[in-house]
């Protein structure tokens, strides 16, 4: 996922020594604006590199990839907590650990190494959505707002004392993906702000609400397929949630079906009356509508209308070209 990450100008340049931690794309945005910001990135820290493909060629993580083309030094321990990495870092000049998605926890060692400590961007409202995946469960969720945190960690998994939030508004067809995009430009402003109040001592550091703390599991692609007993809002939020990501899937003649756009059917008390009525007996999953452009399916609460499908082993696509190309019949179940 390529992130378009708008700059602003700045006119003051307020520079710390940085070692900087992150992986994902999400990362690379506050990366490149430390940058451009003035602070002097001393090394960036990041996963091994990883096998991808049907060829399993060796692929650089995208912080990688976006050090590499600044020229600034690349260390990618297995694991943070040998000993090897603990005495690497400490050679290092460093005022502050700039933490984004890095997907380790730190070592009480690596925390108590920098002068101003180790600041993590949060893409969430803490203490709420602590742990993975805050973002796809956002909106799967069905939140209204969201947002970044930032935080200097200590030894729990986002436990720390928050120093600076953001909220966000979700739109009505927010993806995963769109999220993402949008929360990685505030988490990227959120952390130049929180160095800058740290370094001028005005920093106020706020402990978490641990009764109001929630967590979130990592998404798995496994965790994509739909429960067709859940009602047609809730799919339809799990579709964008994991849109584009591992995204959401259900199987129609044996074969994965994605589906990447959906809604829920509109409909009158009169006409949700006699649905009921028509649709009494008709099992969770089943196709109980086609039209030229759309088609409709039962789930255990509401008519859920799929835009754009991709079938296994073929192009994403709008649903009336599918139609164009394959036979569907009202009555199919779309199961395993």
């Amino acid at each position: 996922m390529k992130l378009s990450i708008v700059f602003p100008i700045r006119k003051e340049r307020d520079e710390m020594k940085v070692i900087f931690m992150g992986t994902p794309d999400f990362s690379v945005g506050t990366l490149e604006m430390l940058i451009q910001a003035g602070h002097e990135i001393v090394l960036v820290v990041t996963q091994p590199d990883k096998p991808k493909g049907r060829g399993k060629s060796m692929q650089f993580p995208p912080v990688k990839e976006a050090a590499l083309a600044h020229g600034l030094e690349v260390y990618q321990p297995k694991r943070v907590r040998e000993l090897a990495c603990i005495e690497y870092l400490k050679k290092q000049e460093r005022d502050v650990i700039v933490v984004v998605a890095f997907g380790q926890i730190l070592p009480k060692e690596i925390l108590e190494m920098p002068r101003y400590g180790c600041v993590n961007v949060h893409a969430s409202l803490l203490p709420k959505y602590r742990g993975a995946a805050p973002i796809q469960w956002a909106v799967i969720n069905g939140e209204k707002i969201t947002g970044v945190t930032t935080m200097r960690m200590d030894e729990g998994l986002d436990t720390g004392d928050m120093i600076l939030k953001e909220e966000v508004t979700l739109k009505e067809d927010e993806t995963g993906g769109s999220l993402f995009e949008r929360l990685a430009q505030v988490g990227a402003e959120l952390c130049i702000k929180t160095l800058k109040v740290m370094e001028q001592g005005t920093a106020v550091y706020t402990s978490q609400n641990q009764e109001e703390a929630t967590y979130t599991t990592m998404i798995k692609k496994q965790l994509g397929e739909i429960d067709w007993t859940k009602s047609a809002q809730e799919i339809e939020r799990f579709v964008r949630g994991l849109n584009p990501w591992p995204s959401a899937y259900t199987y129609l003649e044996g074969k994965t079906l994605k589906i990447w756009k959906a809604f829920v059917k509109e409909e009158t008390i009169s006409a949700v009356k006699s649905s009921l009525e028509i649709n009494q007996g008709i099992d969770s999953g089943t196709i109980v509508n086609i039209t030229k452009d759309s088609i409709e399916v039962q789930t255990g609460q509401g008519i859920l209308v799929l835009k754009e499908i991709q079938l296994e082993g073929k192009k994403r696509m709008c649903v009336d070209a599918f139609l164009r190309g394959f036979h569907l019949e009202i009555g199919k179940k779309l199961v395993q």
